[in-house]
């Protein structure tokens, strides 16, 4: 899902290396991703904590890690997803207005509509950041 919702392809100029399943002592099992010359912005971290909400972030210059830390869903989402009700503000046409959800709840993750209260689950979440319908 993470390479999906960057838009990664596997067509740029950098490194990608994608392992899955590697054993974890604090989750079990966890997936990595590294992306080689690449700094996320704001609107990606925030995706990612969308889509993975235990997910960590290491950055790494010169084979050693500068940073690290834990994504945090933010408490107000804006214009990241869109509301899943075909009757709000935010879905009409001549109505140019960004979506804006507050959360619900982290475990598990429900955002509700700014503007009309409708809640969106995490399922809803994943299928519009990346186009895949989970079960």
């Amino acid at each position: 899902y993470v390479l999906r919702i960057l838009g990664i392809t596997g067509r740029e100029k950098f490194t990608i290396a994608v392992v899955m399943n590697v054993n974890s002592k604090r989750i079990g099992k966890k997936d990595i991703v590294k992306l080689e010359k690449m700094e996320l912005k704001k609107e990606q971290v925030d995706k990612i904590a969308l889509i993975a909400p235990s997910a960590t972030i290491n950055i790494v210059r010169d084979y050693r890690v500068v940073k690290k830390y834990n994504v945090e869903v933010p408490p107000i989402i804006e214009g990241l997803i869109r509301c899943i009700n075909p009757n709000c503000i935010t879905n009409q046409e001549h109505e140019p207005i960004k979506s804006i959800f507050y959360v619900k709840s982290l475990r598990p993750l429900i955002l509700v509509c700014k503007y009309c209260g409708e809640e969106i689950h995490h399922e809803d979440i994943i299928n519009q950041l990346t186009g895949v319908k989970t079960v």
